[in-house]
């Protein structure tokens, strides 16, 4: 399979795409970001593109893509609802648009979180935003969407962008799944849950912590 990542300089992004790496049925991998993820492999074709409201001029490099993992996103701490949501809603609803119009085949991943508002009318400002933007991407033309909501996760051995929280998380980490299963994940098994979904499909467009556990694994 051919991927493209959003969001590879970040977090999330960063064990997603590490994952991806290792895996061998992932033959390419292309970042699309605003700055350098700073990773290189023989795998990686990286475009720093600057408009994310605009993607014109990458449909046609888009069209050998068979799947697409975004992990593109921004806390919603001390924003107003409308950046946000330009933010999060509008940038990967552009994105998407023109995934889906460069190829139909295409399946798309998108990380929201644990918490979401499918109902579009709770009141967290974040998940009702979203849950809209969940909502709208299942309404796109791709051959699947799969909707990834993560809580808690562990990184993957080797990111550099992990903010420190998450290095004392790393040592938690056990304890707290065994407490509470469907509050964590790692961000390996993120990875493969995005990967086997594209693969091999899932019983369920919104994937919870237990179920991004349950697709990691080929049964």
């Amino acid at each position: 399979m051919k991927v493209i990542i959003f969001g590879a300089s970040g977090m999330v992004g960063e064990g997603v795409l590490l994952t991806s790496l290792k895996h061998t049925d992932v033959e390419k991998i292309l970042v699309v970001g605003r700055r350098p993820c700073k990773v290189t492999h023989p795998k990686i074709k990286e475009i720093i593109h600057s408009d994310f409201f605009d993607f014109t001029n990458l449909k046609e490099e888009f069209k050998e893509y068979n799947a697409c993992f975004f992990c593109l996103g921004v806390s919603s701490l001390g924003m107003s609802e409308n950046d946000y949501r330009r933010i999060t809603y509008d940038l990967t609803l552009k994105a998407a648009q023109a995934l889906s119009e460069s190829n139909p085949q295409m399946v798309f991943c998108y990380v929201s979180g644990t918490g979401t508002d499918s109902s579009e009318k709770g009141k967290l400002m974040w998940a009702r935003v979203k849950g809209k933007t969940e909502n709208d991407l299942m309404k796109l033309p791709f051959k699947a969407v799969y909707n990834f909501r993560p809580g808690l996760m562990k990184s993957v051995d080797g990111q550099i962008n992990l903010k420190p929280v998450y290095k004392i998380f790393a040592f938690l980490y056990k304890p707290l799944k065994f407490l509470f299963p469907n509050t964590a994940t790692t961000l390996q098994n993120l990875g493969l849950a995005m990967i086997n979904a594209s693969l091999y499909g899932y019983k369920k467009n919104i994937l919870e912590n237990l179920d991004i556990d349950a697709r990691a694994e080929i049964i």
